[in-house]
């Protein structure tokens, strides 16, 4: 699976994108990146293909005032065309808890792009296609996904009538490989990226600036995809100093390969 990024969004305004990234390695002078093989086996996207996810998001400020668990089914639809380009479409009944959804992403040798999501938002349809991850994937490297100022935010914060502007700036970081453990199951060399954005506000009354940050650190595995993901957001208030902290997790519970439902299928067809 990717991000219901998604790799890296949730349905919130807190969104990720980058239209025109470019590569910049982060590696010291002494040491070279690791060039992960094979690596559109880490982003599984075959029709029937379908995970199951365990969830819970945290809620809250300088006090925790909400703690919820929920599910996710993430499963391949197939195929659709977008302003004439063909796209994988992903179907979520409940990611990050926001309720079902459909997001559209293009694989190909540059990596895999972004095509938006039903329902959306203003904000992403600004912003969309936008490059996700980054082929070749190389250990450690990372892109600057967006940075783009002046957009429309779709929504009136400060309740003066006006839709307030937003500045945007994203990075996505390819860390390394480690050990991961969910409920699925362990996997010892999962792939950890973490996308890194920051979204200044301006509220068109009194021309103040408040600033959100949204982390997400995402780990995949070769030929299951998305093993979990912690998205850390703060959403600062226009008309106070105290800031709305919200964190959400989403840990892979069963991966069921196409594959497997069409052996299955002959099994049960046989004498």
């Amino acid at each position: 699976m990717y991000t219901n990024l998604r790799f890296f969004l949730l349905s919130s305004v807190l969104i990720l994108s980058g239209m025109d990234a470019f590569v910049e390695p982060i590696l010291a002078a002494d040491q070279a990146a690791i060039r992960i093989k094979d690596v559109a086996e880490y982003f599984p996207d075959q029709k029937g293909n379908e995970w199951v996810y365990r969830g819970t998001m945290i809620e809250g400020g300088m006090v925790q005032i909400a703690d919820e668990r929920f599910t996710n089914v993430s499963k391949v639809m197939g195929t659709e065309s977008v302003d004439g380009v063909v796209v994988t479409v992903f179907h979520d009944t409940n990611p990050g808890d926001q309720g079902p959804s459909d997001s559209y992403y293009r694989r190909d040798v540059a990596g895999i792009r972004y095509y938006g999501s039903k329902p959306g938002t203003a904000l992403e349809r600004q912003l969309v296609p936008y490059q996700i991850v980054r082929f070749p994937l190389e250990i450690p490297s990372s892109f600057e996904q967006l940075n783009r100022r002046g957009l429309n935010l779709g929504m009136d914060l400060d309740r003066d009538g006006e839709s307030e502007t937003v500045d945007v700036l994203a990075v996505v970081t390819v860390q390394g490989r480690e050990s991961v453990t969910v409920p699925a199951g362990t996997y010892p060399e999962a792939i950890k990226l973490e996308a890194s954005m920051t979204m200044d506000v301006h509220l068109s009354e009194g021309g103040s600036t408040i600033q959100g940050t949204d982390v997400m650190t995402a780990w995949f595995a070769k030929g299951v995809g998305l093993l979990k993901y912690v998205e850390r957001q703060t959403i600062p208030s226009p008309r106070n100093q105290h800031e709305r902290m919200v964190e959400v997790i989403e840990e892979l519970e069963k991966f069921t390969s196409s594959s497997d439902v069409a052996s299955l299928g002959r099994s049960k067809s046989s004498p």
